[in-house]
């Protein structure tokens, strides 16, 4: 299974393709779609939505995982972060990609153990977890990346309960 994750946001939003399979996962690609401040927020958006659809469709992806983030001090912050989201959902409908959701704590439980990690613990797993000789830059598609193997367990997780619900009683 090939999974987008994707670390929303405006100015910079962060994404990693990794390809997932019983045993491990494997990096594919890694980036950052950064929009300049000084276009117009229809033109950053339109910009974000192009590369999600071009990253769907050069990497066949299967799967899209989006981060879910449910608060924010600011409520302007908020409403820009809900567009970004919201054009990326669109894309993967559009591209007819499922899609899931994680929330931070979520990412951070799966990818070390702890809800609590702070940010710096979640990139050195991404890494090692990854098989990657540094940390994956800027931090946006660690996070992203992070999401990817957040998804890539939930998955396996999900057909090992399958699997245990089709035995004989």
């Amino acid at each position: 299974m090939i999974i987008l994750g994707i670390d929303p946001g405006l100015a910079n939003t962060g994404y990693g393709i990794v390809q997932s399979n019983v045993s491990r996962n494997q990096l594919l690609h890694y980036g950052n779609i950064k929009t300049d401040s000084k276009t117009p927020s229809e033109m950053r958006l339109k910009a974000i939505y192009d590369k999600v659809i071009n990253l769907i469709d050069e990497y066949d992806v299967e799967e899209v995982v989006l981060e879910d983030v449910f608060f924010s001090k600011q409520v302007k912050t908020a409403f820009i972060l809900g567009e970004a989201k919201g054009i990326i959902k669109l894309a993967a409908a559009n591209s007819g990609t499922p899609m899931a959701t994680y929330t931070p704590l979520q990412v951070k439980t799966s990818v070390t153990g702890y809800g609590k990690a702070p940010k710096t613990q979640v990139q050195k797993m991404v890494q090692m977890l990854l098989k990657l000789k540094e940390i994956p830059q800027p931090d946006h598609a660690a996070d992203a990346l992070a999401l990817t193997i957040c998804h890539s367990r939930s998955h396996k997780l999900n057909k090992l309960r399958e699997k245990f619900e089709e035995l004989p009683a």
